[in-house]
């Protein structure tokens, strides 16, 4: 297994929490609260579906030698 992948792997559980967290308050924020229950599922499917791609593009970013070479400048374009 990859170093990418295996701090992908351990950033997705992070971010699927802050997605999730942030989704559900806006699901409860909304005139939608009274289906917040029927709902759920999106919210959980949907923090999944972001939280991977955002995990895997954060993850190179976590190697100190990486920021070491290149620079926080070439990295963050």
């Amino acid at each position: 297994m990859s170093i990418r992948l295996q701090l992908a792997a351990m950033l997705f559980m992070m971010i699927q929490a802050v997605t999730f967290f942030a989704g559900l308050l806006a699901l409860l924020l909304s005139p939608l609260a009274r289906e917040a229950m029927g709902l759920m599922p999106f919210v959980v499917l949907g923090s999944s579906i972001v939280s991977a791609p955002l995990s895997w593009w954060l993850a190179p970013r976590l190697r100190a030698h990486t920021w070491r070479r290149e620079g926080t400048a070439e990295l963050l374009r």
